[in-house]
């Protein structure tokens, strides 16, 4: 009887550590705990390494991607890009198709008005470590002149990559050759409007859905094959606000901020998608709620039945003594 009680509450106990933590999901809110991350300008869910978040400062002292764990908050790999110039106005990260990262160093916001900006692209790593990686740079023009420009995203099926210069009446999106080139000018040209001052955009993981943030709210849009649909409007936190990720699993829009020790504030997706699993994985949708309740109530009572069946243990030992 003891040997099977003793079973009983190490499967019971295996079972509560084996339930998933919404924290390691990477669609909670958390704070950037890096003292070198003090201008975090762009955000990306990793898919290869769930609830790790690349981001990275718009200037640095050289060509450097951060891996945040969202799940403390600390950096677990600092990658030093190779092949490339040193950056001068880094705004935007994404992840594409093959676990490619892909990073916009394409601001302009000095008046400088630079003839061109450049895209890097490189692997993502499958092992999170300090570490070098050789990138590609690609050389990007518009078609009507220099912009100014913080929002670049990629279009996770296609690979296609996009820009949304930032104008404070509103801007446009602006379409990349079908396949960029590294051995010439990749002229990029506008394809709809974007009404908002833009500060950063995502793509939802399944390509349908476009988040817009600035300073002071966003817009969702329907991708509709890239002749975009207003959808509706974004809140989004106060502040500085440079960044915009959705989760790993498109539930939840996670929204940056500059400075020393920023938040990143998970909110609920405008289009989350139906029958999306919850951040517990129990695979309830939005109208259903999001599932905590029942995974941390599963979780305290399989913790009081442990601690039932331990007093048991005891008092059946205390009486055989007796």
């Amino acid at each position: 009887m003891r040997r099977s009680l003793a079973f009983l509450a190490g499967v019971l106990l295996v079972g509560v550590f084996a339930l998933p933590a919404s924290a390691a999901d990477g669609d909670e809110s958390f704070t950037i705990n890096d003292p070198r991350i003090t201008e975090s300008s762009g955000l990306a869910a990793s898919r290869q390494h769930p609830g790790i978040y690349w981001t990275h400062n718009d200037q640095d002292d050289g060509a450097y991607l951060y891996a945040v764990d969202s799940s403390t908050g600390k950096t677990v790999a600092r990658i030093t890009m190779t092949g490339v110039g040193m950056p001068r106005d880094v705004e935007a990260i994404a992840i594409g198709p093959d676990n490619q990262i892909w990073v916009g160093d394409i601001g302009d916001n000095d008046g400088v008005s630079w003839p061109y900006v450049w895209i890097y692209q490189l692997p993502e790593p499958k092992n999170l470590t300090d570490q070098t990686v050789r990138a590609t740079q690609y050389v990007v023009k518009y078609s009507n002149g220099s912009r100014d420009a913080e929002s670049m995203v990629v279009h996770p099926k296609t690979g296609r990559v996009y820009i949304i210069d930032k104008q404070e009446d509103g801007g446009h999106l602006y379409e990349g050759p079908a396949k960029l080139s590294a051995s010439g000018s990749n002229v990029f040209k506008p394809a709809a409007a974007v009404d908002l001052w833009a500060t950063n955009a995502a793509f939802s993981p399944d390509g349908r859905q476009l988040a817009v943030r600035g300073y002071f709210g966003g817009i969702s849009y329907d991708w509709n094959d890239g002749k975009i649909k207003r959808q509706g409007r974004i809140s989004v936190p106060i502040g500085q606000g440079e960044s915009v990720s959705y989760s790993v699993d498109g539930t939840k829009l996670m929204l940056g901020s500059e400075g020393v020790n920023s938040e990143v504030e998970a909110r609920d997706a405008p289009d989350r998608p139906d029958g999306a699993e919850s951040p517990s994985g129990n695979g309830s949708s939005a109208a259903g709620g999001d599932g905590d309740g029942d995974s941390e109530g599963l979780k305290i009572g399989a913790i009081a039945v442990v601690a039932t069946l331990g007093v048991g243990l005891w008092f059946r030992r205390l009486l055989r003594r007796s």
